[in-house]
């Protein structure tokens, strides 16, 4: 199912980025606060970036726009020092473990298409990977000596949201050289789907445990960032 729908994503991204449009490139720095019963299950904070592309951005002859997002969120992470082995007890390794979440999304977006501040909706649907990694480096983090994805599982992802631009250097008529500075929120409804938070994965004698959480994963996210014109089409 997921193979067929980014296949059918990749050509409408290819046939979209043939076509000259008034385009826009953003990158954010980012909050997630779970809610629902993912907020039950995860009662801390999630960090990380995200970055679109508008394809089709607000412009006078139309405020409708389409692009894709990229998120990456960490919503746990763990760290531990242990002897190399049971042998060798005077030498130390970090381990380290994190609970990541990556969204990826169309967007839709209706907006002001001109002047210095540009209020905007959008609308988002798509799919979400949780996955948790353990990480092993030398004391005080030197390099990673190796690595490994513990759990991971896949769910939908949909939404909406709104924020504004608000225009800090470069021509608001033309777009030459404009750049923004993007403040959105977005609350993000994900389908019920099994993942590790802090706590759900475990050594007890001698063997590695897995309790992994199952919940719908809704989130409220909060960004700010900015946001550069590419091109103006009239």
């Amino acid at each position: 199912m997921f193979k067929k729908l980014y296949l059918v994503l990749f050509l409408i991204i290819t046939s979209l980025t043939n076509i000259s449009f008034a385009q826009q490139a953003g990158i954010n720095f980012s909050l997630a606060f779970p809610q629902g019963e993912f907020g039950e299950e995860v009662d801390n904070l999630g960090y990380g970036l995200s970055g679109e592309f508008m394809f089709l951005s607000p412009k006078p002859l139309s405020p409708f726009g389409i692009g894709v997002n990229l998120g990456y969120y960490v919503y746990g992470r763990e760290s531990s020092r242990v002897p190399w082995s049971s042998y060798i007890q005077s030498v130390f390794l970090d381990v380290e473990k994190t609970n990541n979440l990556v969204n990826f999304h169309i967007l839709f977006e209706i907006g002001f298409p001109t002047g210095v501040i540009r209020p905007y909706v959008q609308g988002l649907f798509g799919g979400e990977y949780l996955y948790t990694e353990s990480s092993v480096s030398g004391e005080n983090g030197q390099e990673v000596i190796a690595s490994s994805t513990n759990y991971d599982d896949w769910a939908w992802s949909y939404g909406a949201g709104g924020g504004i631009e608000v225009l800090l250097g470069g021509d608001p008529v033309t777009e030459m050289g404009a750049i923004y500075l993007d403040l959105k929120g977005r609350y993000l409804f994900g389908s019920e789907t099994t993942y590790l938070k802090e706590g759900d994965m475990y050594v007890e004698q001698g063997e590695l445990i897995y309790s992994p959480s199952k919940s719908k994963t809704d989130m409220i996210t909060a960004h700010i960032g900015v946001r550069v014109a590419l091109n103006f089409a009239p």
